[in-house]
């Protein structure tokens, strides 16, 4: 039994933008993972998962790629993943195998609720890391991110990455998208672009142009707090939505984005909690000039609340990801009445996630 356990994320500045090549954002990676177990299969492959229904998922192998058994739940990113790892391995000459993957999960509640923690991104993660063990691919920790950003794209291409990259690498970072569009079309075969092998597009450092992750520390004088509204975000969506609708202050946007992530990322940088926390709170701010622009509602009046309760208390807070409900995330001073705050939020049935930040896994350049 093969085992890779990938960790969930909450952003902290830098959303919307951040899927703009190359335009920074900071994230967090959480310490509520989803395990990935895969073990020998005979005759078919298998993916079991108690988050997508009882029974399993079935797959076996044609001669374009894998057949899926559709009667059930597709289960698109871990097929995505599984599929595209199935490539690598041909192109790399290794044998193929059949497997059966068991997924759990730590990143929902209970009654199977989400909380807006990257579940997505998570599984995704997982399950690369635990097939380079089973077939013993030798990824190093930027290509099982890569890997992970290729299958992901086919089955959201808008999808930043940012969650891929917490989920992969841990701790505080700061993070930048390659452009996605350009992946998409190096995946498949063409005269001008090559013949769409994983391989050559991991290989070819011009199709990663604008990616970057860089550790940040964590902040030594303010407390992490993470409050879960009640009501589920589609992240899709609302990314779509404001792509349709961007007008001629999207650039505006982009550039008060980037100076927010900058001034977080040097507030962490040099230990300043001032900056950090007014940076935290422009972050909001320019969330919800962007939401009154495209007319769509990132930060709820639930949301809304989680961060007045916060700013009333001396911190800052404010949505994390696309908003429109899900989580907000809040940086208080380390000697705030953390109580007050958690009895505040719910009077209003705003649930205090008790999450913590997973520790930085691996060196970022391997």
């Amino acid at each position: 039994m093969i085992e890779f356990r990938a960790h969930g994320k909450l952003f902290v500045a830098g959303e919307y933008a951040v899927v703009e090549p190359g335009q920074p954002s900071v994230l967090i990676a959480l310490d509520r993972a989803i395990t990935a177990r895969v073990s020998e299969g005979r005759g078919a492959g298998s993916v079991h998962s108690e988050e997508y229904g009882h029974l399993p998922l079935t797959w076996t192998r044609a001669e374009d790629g894998l057949a899926l058994d559709r009667e059930h739940h597709p289960y698109d990113y871990v097929m995505a993943t599984i599929d595209l790892v199935e490539k690598l391995r041909a192109e790399r000459g290794i044998a193929p195998r059949f497997h059966d993957l068991r997924i759990q999960s730590q990143l929902d509640d209970a009654s199977g609720r989400k909380f807006g923690l990257g579940s997505s991104a998570a599984v995704t993660v997982a399950t690369v890391g635990a097939l380079d063990r089973f077939y013993g691919l030798g990824l190093s920790q930027r290509d099982r991110f890569r890997v992970a950003l290729l299958a992901t794209i086919r089955v959201n291409p808008r999808a930043s990455g940012g969650d891929l990259a917490a989920s992969t690498f841990g701790g505080w970072l700061r993070y930048s998208a390659p452009d996605r569009e350009l992946l998409a079309a190096l995946l498949q075969p063409s005269p001008d672009r090559g013949d769409g092998s994983v391989s050559g597009i991991l290989d070819d450092t011009d199709a990663w142009t604008g990616f970057d992750v860089q550790r940040l520390p964590a902040p030594a004088d303010l407390r992490l707090l993470v409050g879960w509204t009640g009501s589920p975000a589609s992240t899709t969506k609302l990314v779509s939505v404001v792509r349709e609708h961007r007008n001629g202050g999207y650039q505006a946007f982009l550039d008060e984005s980037r100076a927010c992530v900058d001034d977080l990322t040097t507030g962490l940088q040099t230990g300043d909690a001032e900056r950090t926390l007014d940076a935290l709170r422009r972050a909001r701010v320019l969330l919800q000039r962007l939401g009154a622009s495209v007319g769509s509602q990132i930060e709820t009046d639930r949301l809304a609340t989680l961060c007045d309760v916060v700013e009333a208390a001396g911190g800052a807070a404010k949505p994390s990801g696309a908003g429109g409900g899900d989580c907000g995330i809040a940086l208080v001073p380390a000697d705030t009445d953390l109580t007050a705050i958690h009895r505040a939020w719910e009077a209003h049935d705003i649930r205090h996630l008790s999450v913590a930040v997973q520790a930085p896994e691996g060196d970022l350049d391997d």
